[in-house]
């Protein structure tokens, strides 16, 4: 049955999409205000685990094939596993990257149910924007304000003068949310992120040069090259037929500009910064192409925000956690927050503004807790993979133990049973 109430989403990109899909799936009005002229994601590669994949059965609901097009299939369409059958279970397999000689030994795996699932940002957001009406996709609406009318309405006001009206409001408008700060003020310290003194490069290299400079199975399967004051993640995507790589480095400044965290750098800039690691990370970096994107890693991680909504607005997504990717699942845990609401809203007891209060509050209970130890915890392996634990160093025994327990905490999750679990918080607070 369609509810009576509509949703009005800030954000178009996978969080925002993935909650407008799930939610229209389930009959409930629902329009998305992006800012941008068109739908874009920042950045190349991204992978997600068993828990974003299962998150995405989630969204698209019981009855998926009768919807046609949802979040899984738009990801089934554009993701990639490791090339080699016996790597099908492997998330990474982790290298000593300082090693002087090009070796194939691998220090340890890390392993999960899907293995590594790497998508193309913007292919997989193209895929999204296909699988949810364009009609209610409203382009260049950057937001001003949010105020409550009388009746009980919630008005958006945007930039261009324009203004819309719903029944709640979902951010899902990233690291620099605008609706955050109507949730708890702008000068709130958890309105803003900071700097985590990291960077990274991004590039991508044809699949046949990578081969040729570190062979075969590193080249076709996801790697980690372990390091002093960096790492290097690699991984395939589009069908193989590329390389994905992520160098990640330490950084003892600033970042200059805390708006723009992303500027174009050079390859003799990431050949400088990891000059002391060994072949396999230099002969990947020096195939990256000449001029390549920086980007400066900014998370909630030292001002979590206190709560996730107020009233009948809440964010999700970056928008309330942003994490360093050092877990590779700030998407994937965006995934998950969007399928609970949508389970939430979806309730047969939720009908009225007071309903929906309650579903938020319930998601902010339910889901707080693992977003926000996300942050936490991967700008700790983070500085693991960095070898900037001094109890940890290059102790790969140790090393190898602290990924696995964590990313065990990842995987070992079931949004079905968190979405049960949600419910029943819910229905208490209802019946008070």
């Amino acid at each position: 049955m369609s509810k009576s109430f509509e949703i009005a989403i800030v954000g178009g990109g996978i969080a925002g999409l993935t909650l407008a899909i799930a939610l229209h799936r389930r009959n409930i009005a629902v329009q998305v205000y992006e800012q941008t002229a068109q739908f874009k994601e920042i950045g190349a590669g991204v992978s997600f685990s068993s828990n974003a994949v299962a998150a995405m059965e989630t969204c698209d609901g019981e009855l998926a094939g009768s919807f046609g097009p949802g979040v899984k299939s738009a990801f089934d369409k554009v993701t990639t596993a490791n090339g080699w059958p016996s790597k099908q279970t492997v998330w990474f397999d982790y290298y000593d990257g300082m090693s002087p000689k090009q070796r194939d030994e691998i220090l340890f795996s890390i392993t999960s149910g899907c293995g590594q699932q790497g998508v193309h940002r913007a292919r997989f957001l193209d895929e999204l924007v296909k699988a949810f009406p364009a009609e209610k996709t409203h382009l260049g609406k950057r937001l001003q304000n949010i105020v409550e009318r009388e009746d009980g309405k919630i008005i958006l006001n945007f930039t261009d003068g324009t203004s819309a009206e719903a029944d709640a409001v979902i951010g899902c408008d990233g690291i620099h949310s605008r609706v955050r700060s109507f949730i708890v003020g702008e000068n709130h310290p958890s309105a803003h992120p900071s700097y985590s003194h990291k960077y990274a490069y991004r590039g991508i290299v044809p699949m046949e040069a990578a081969i040729e400079a570190i062979g075969e199975e590193k080249a076709r399967n996801s790697c980690m090259f372990l390091g002093k004051s960096g790492h290097v993640l690699t991984f395939p995507m589009d069908d193989g037929k590329f390389l994905n790589m992520v160098a990640f480095y330490e950084d003892q400044n600033e970042w200059a500009d805390d708006r723009r965290l992303t500027k174009m750098s050079t390859r003799e800039d990431a050949l400088n910064d990891f000059k002391d690691f060994g072949p396999d990370v230099t002969k990947i970096m020096s195939l990256v192409q000449p001029r390549l994107p920086i980007w400066a890693i900014f998370d909630t991680c030292e001002n979590p925000l206190p709560i996730f909504f107020k009233g009948r607005i809440a964010v999700i997504g970056d928008a309330a956690h942003a994490t360093s990717p050092h877990h590779g699942n700030g998407a994937g845990f965006a995934i998950e927050d969007s399928a609970l609401i949508a389970e939430l809203l979806a309730d047969e007891l939720v009908h009225t503004p007071r309903d929906i209060e309650a579903a938020l509050a319930t998601y902010d209970k339910v889901r707080r807790g693992r977003d926000q130890w996300l942050v936490q915890s991967s700008r700790f392996v983070g500085n693991v993979d960095a070898g900037l634990i001094p109890e940890i160093g290059t102790d790969y025994k140790k090393v190898h133990q602290e990924i696995k327990e964590r990313y065990s905490k990842i995987i070992g999750f079931s949004p079905k049973e968190e979405a049960i679990h949600a419910k029943k918080v819910m229905h208490e607070k209802l019946a008070l």
